[in-house]
């Protein structure tokens, strides 16, 4: 029997959140006499980083809506006080679930650099300290590493779900090297230091299509489309 999910909205502060606190299964050959094309899934990604939201939904596609920390109608600063990647990707998820009860998913990426045993790591974003500053944080790494041989790095992405209270941990991992100047415009972060191996340019140089497909980041998130689609 083919039926059609339909999720209530609840009003909160007179803005809509995408609190779904009631599910109704409605027949719908008694209701519309013919098949229908179910609505996508909805869950907030807890980040309004705009680069990380169109790859997001570059990758989870039409199947699933990414709605964002501003369109749930959330400003708040969710510290990030954990000193894994595993623990502030749980932070982010674990708030929004808390506060607002709505399905969602967070992520945490950090640059993993061999010589720095593991550095910046779960501190790539404030590599250079406060504020979070993208170019000062590549030339601080550029400087870490000067007379380095061993450029060995590796990007990792870790992705937390919280769909009906349950939690589910994905991670991704993309291996490469640094590079002793930056190359290209694109991506964002140290995308234009890091070559990820079997290729010669860099992430910032790839472009969008070529990195959705292999980045760390992609893997991450595709683990969790994987998941979404098979389980939910």
């Amino acid at each position: 029997m083919n039926a059609a999910l339909f999720h209530v909205a609840k009003i909160v502060n007179s803005s809509f959140t995408l609190k779904y606190y009631m599910t109704f299964f409605v027949d719908y050959f008694g209701l519309y006499g013919k098949s229908t094309t179910f609505a996508p899934m909805k869950f907030v990604f807890a980040t309004n980083n705009r680069h990380k939201l169109e790859e997001a939904r570059a990758i989870l596609g039409s199947s699933v809506d990414v709605v964002s920390l501003a369109e749930l109608g959330c400003n708040d600063d969710i510290e990030e006080t954990a000193d894994t990647l595993e623990g502030n990707s749980a932070i982010k998820a674990h708030y929004i679930w808390d506060k607002y009860g709505v399905d969602c998913f967070a992520d945490d990426t950090g640059l993993e650099v061999k010589t720095l045993g593991g550095a910046p790591g779960v501190r790539s974003a404030r590599y250079a300290g406060e504020p979070q500053d993208s170019a000062r944080n590549r030339r601080k790494l550029l400087h870490d590493m000067q007379g380095e041989t061993d450029r060995t790095a590796r990007f990792r992405t870790v992705v937390t779900l919280v769909c009906n209270g349950v939690v589910h941990t994905f991670e991704g991992i993309v291996t490469g090297s640094l590079l002793t100047e930056e190359r290209g415009s694109g991506g964002f972060g140290y995308d234009s230091l890091f070559v990820p191996d079997g290729y010669t340019e860099t992430f910032a140089q790839l472009g969008e299509e070529v990195k959705n497909r292999i980045s760390h980041r992609a893997r991450a998130m595709q683990a969790l489309a994987d998941y979404i689609k098979s389980n939910l």
